[in-house]
C-alpha cells in the first residue's frame, strides 16, 4: 500500500483520537483492587457466620473486579457516537421496565430486602435494575436537555418554563414513585434529584424555577419520610445521637418541644464511629480490625469506610478519598473540554452521581445525616454496583477519546496560525 502525506496525517488523527483518558482507568482500577482487597478482610466475620468458604466474598468481588476493568478497557476503545446513545437509552429503558415489573415478579426470582423488591435474582449472582438505570436516567436528562431545553431561551415565564420541563418532572415523579415507594429506596433518589437539578442548572434555567423546586422537594421529601415508618425510625436514631448538641446551641425554650425521649438507640452508627476512632492515623492493620468481627454487620457493603478506616486508619482513608476526588476531577475535566452538549451533561451527571453518593455515605456513618444504603462508589461489596459504575466510566472514557483528539486539533490550529 502507498502512503502519501495525507494517508499518514488520516492515520495519525485516528491514533490521536484512540487516546483515551488512561490516568482516569488506573484510578479507578486501583479502587477496585482496594475493593477485592477489602472484601476479603472485612467479610471474616461474616462468612463464619453465615458458613461460607472463607473466600466467598472475595472471590465474588474478583471476578467481578475483573469483568469491570475489562468492560473500561473495551468501552475506552469505541467511538463515542457509536457507543454513548445506544448503552445509555438501552440502560434507560430496559432497567426502568424491570424495575417497574419488579413487584409482580414471583418470589422465586426477586430479593427482598426491608419488604420492597429490590434486586433480581439470577443463576450465581443477583442484579439490582436501580444501579444500571441511574446510568441511564442521566443519559436521558443530557440527551433531553440538550434537544428541548438548552436551546430554548432563559428569558422566559415561569409557567412556561414549567410546561417546558414537564416532562421531565414527570418522569422523574413515575421514578419517584417505583424508587421510593415501590423499592422503599429514599436514597437513591435524593441522589437522582441532586443530579437533575445540577444538570437543570446548566441548561441554564431560571433560578424562580429552583425556588419553586426546591420547596416542592422539600415538602416531598418530608412527605415520604412520614408515610414510611422505617424512615421515621432512621431519623429518630440519628435524632437520638445528635440532639443534645444541637439544643445545647438553641435557645432554651425551644428545648420543650424539640427534646425526645426514649429515643433508639443508634446501633449501627456508635459502631461505626467506634471503628474509625480505632483506627487512629495509621490503622490496626488490614484484616485486624475489631468492630468488623459481629458488631457491624454492613460493614463490607455500607459501612465499608468504617471498616476500612478502623483496618488502615486516617492516612489510608485520606489517600482513598484523594483517588477518589481525582477521579472526578479528572471526569469533570473531561467535561468541561468536550464540545458535544450531550457528552458535556453526561459526564458531569457521572462524576456527580459519584461525589454525591460519596457524601451521602460518608455523613451517614459519621452520624451527620441519618443512615441511607447507598454503596460507596467502587468500594462497597456488591456486583451491581461495581458493574454499573463500570460501565459508566467506561462510557466517560470513551468520550474522553473525542475530548484528546478535539484538544490536539485545537492546539495544532493555534501552533499553526503562530
Amino acid at each position: 500500500m502507498y502512503f502519501n502525506k495525507n494517508n499518514i496525517k488520516s492515520i495519525y488523527n485516528i491514533t490521536k483520537e484512540s487516546d483515551a483518558d488512561y490516568t482516569l482507568f488506573f484510578l479507578v482500577s486501583m479502587l477496585i483492587i482496594t475493593s477485592i482487597v477489602f472484601s476479603y478482610s472485612l467479610t471474616i466475620y461474616t462468612v463464619e457466620f453465615f458458613g461460607y468458604n472463607q473466600f466467598h466474598f472475595f472471590l465474588r468481588q474478583l471476578l467481578v473486579g475483573i469483568l469491570s476493568i475489562f468492560i473500561m478497557w473495551s468501552f475506552s476503545l469505541i467511538n463515542p457516537d457509536k457507543l454513548i446513545g445506544k448503552v445509555g437509552m438501552g440502560l434507560f429503558v430496559l432497567f426502568f421496565f424491570i424495575m417497574a415489573i419488579m413487584p409482580f415478579l414471583p418470589s422465586s426470582i426477586v430479593t427482598a430486602s426491608g419488604g420492597a423488591n429490590r434486586w433480581i435474582r439470577l443463576p450465581g449472582f443477583s442484579l439490582s435494575p436501580v444501579e444500571f438505570f441511574k446510568i441511564g436516567f442521566i443519559y436521558f436528562l443530557s440527551w433531553s436537555f440538550h434537544r428541548k431545553v438548552i436551546d430554548k431561551p432563559k428569558k422566559i415565564g415561569l409557567k412556561d418554563e414549567a410546561l417546558l420541563l414537564a416532562p421531565y418532572f414527570f418522569a422523574f415523579f413515575v421514578v419517584v414513585f417505583i424508587v421510593a415507594f415501590l423499592q422503599k429506596d429514599l436514597g437513591q433518589v435524593v441522589l437522582l434529584g441532586v443530579i437533575l437539578v445540577v444538570l437543570l442548572i446548566f441548561a441554564n434555567r431560571s433560578f424562580k424555577l429552583f425556588l419553586v423546586l426546591g420547596a416542592l422537594a422539600l415538602m416531598g421529601l418530608v412527605g415520604l419520610i412520614l408515610a414510611a415508618p422505617h424512615r421515621m425510625q432512621r431519623i429518630y436514631s440519628w435524632w437520638a445521637m445528635v440532639q443534645d448538641g444541637i439544643l445545647s446551641i438553641l435557645p432554651s425554650w425551644a428545648e420543650p418541644y424539640l427534646r425526645i425521649e426514649e429515643l433508639p438507640e443508634p446501633y449501627q452508627v456508635s459502631h461505626s464511629l467506634n471503628a474509625i476512632h480505632n483506627g487512629g492515623f495509621f490503622g490496626q492493620g488490614v484484616s485486624l480490625g475489631d468492630i468488623k468481627v459481629g458488631f457491624l454487620s454492613e460493614v463490607h457493603t455500607d459501612f465499608v469506610l468504617a471498616g476500612i478506616t478502623e483496618e488502615i486508619g486516617l492516612i489510608g482513608l485520606i489517600c482513598i478519598i484523594a483517588i477518589l476526588f481525582m477521579i472526578v476531577w479528572r471526569i469533570f475535566r473531561i467535561s468541561r473540554r468536550v464540545e458535544n452538549p450531550i457528552y458535556h451533561l453526561f459526564t458531569l451527571g457521572i462524576a456527580l452521581m459519584i461525589i454525591v453518593a460519596f457524601l451521602i455515605n460518608s455523613y451517614g456513618i459519621s452520624g451527620m445525616i441519618p443512615i441511607k444504603g447507598i454503596a460507596v462508589p467502587l468500594l462497597s461489596y456488591g456486583g451491581s454496583s461495581m458493574l454499573s459504575m463500570a460501565i459508566a466510566i467506561g462510557l466517560v472514557l470513551s468520550i474522553s477519546r473525542k475530548v484528546n483528539f478535539e484538544y490536539e486539533e485545537k492546539v495544532k490550529k493555534i501552533n499553526e496560525k503562530r
